[in-house]
């Protein structure tokens, strides 16, 4: 409960210092976004015109669909380059090489390969996540102590059974992480993606830049926001706490 009313007291401090601003930048200008105003634009675009929840709902299935395929791809190649040295050092560096290119790079092309349709969004949106999910997945495998693979094998556990019963479960933690990772980079690629394309949040962010609705851009980074800290605190916080006590991690254990 203290940690809860700590949290909802400096929320509360910064929408007073945002009032504050508002009212000293709203001598000059009428495009300075204020708390009331985006509070309204908030309840209006959810529940009156429905504008903000039909473009939430676009964003939510692409970042599923496109995180669920990131995971999925991520997984086999961190599998893939754990277990196989050949792997790690030839596609291994490709990996490497493509995590330092932000993935909103790739929209330009995405959209003449997909001709403007949809699927250059999902292209963008999973390749945002796959390479932490892959690095991560290959980290948590190389990571597996030695003595345990060793008595792995004494007790007859060979190649793909050794992967599946000491390796992968060994690795969890690791994985856990890199699809947490896969979550943040894939969210902040379908903002970006959006942006540009067509539909969803950024789409919706950007019509409401060109009408200088300023209180609704804010309306929609306060929803942005507020769904990375549903996804944080909500899904993934509790599933770490159950991993970490699983495999004796957690600080209290």
């Amino acid at each position: 409960m203290t940690l809860i009313l700590r949290r909802l007291a400096f929320f509360m401090v910064l929408i007073a210092i945002w009032e504050i601003i508002y009212r000293i930048y709203s001598k000059d200008t009428t495009l300075f976004p204020s708390p009331l105003g985006s509070v309204q634009q908030l309840y209006i675009g959810l529940f009156d015109t429905g504008i903000l929840a039909t473009a939430l709902g676009e964003s939510m299935q692409r970042i599923i669909i496109g995180f669920s395929m990131a995971v999925i791809i991520g997984g086999i190649l961190g599998v893939l380059l754990g277990v196989s040295k050949l792997a790690d050092e030839t596609l291994g560096s490709l990996v490497i090489a493509l995590q330092s290119v932000p993935s909103i790079v790739w929209l330009p092309i995405a959209l003449v390969v997909f001709q403007g349709g949809p699927g250059a969004i999902y292209f963008v949106v999973i390749l945002g996540g796959t390479w932490a999910m892959t690095l991560n997945i290959r980290m948590g495998i190389k990571n597996v102590s030695p003595i345990l693979i060793r008595a792995a094998k004494t007790m007859g556990y060979k190649n793909t059974e050794l992967v599946w019963r000491v390796m992968l479960p060994a690795s969890i933690p690791s994985a856990l992480t890199g699809a947490r990772l896969a979550w943040a980079f894939g969210w902040r690629a379908l903002m970006a993606a959006e942006l540009i394309g067509r539909g969803g949040l950024g789409r919706t962010l950007m019509d409401a830049r060109d009408f200088f609705n300023m209180d609704l851009v804010v309306a929609i980074m306060i929803i942005i926001s507020v769904i990375g800290l549903i996804v944080e605190y909500l899904i993934f916080s509790k599933i770490e706490k159950k991993v970490l006590s699983r495999w004796g991690l957690a600080k209290n254990a």
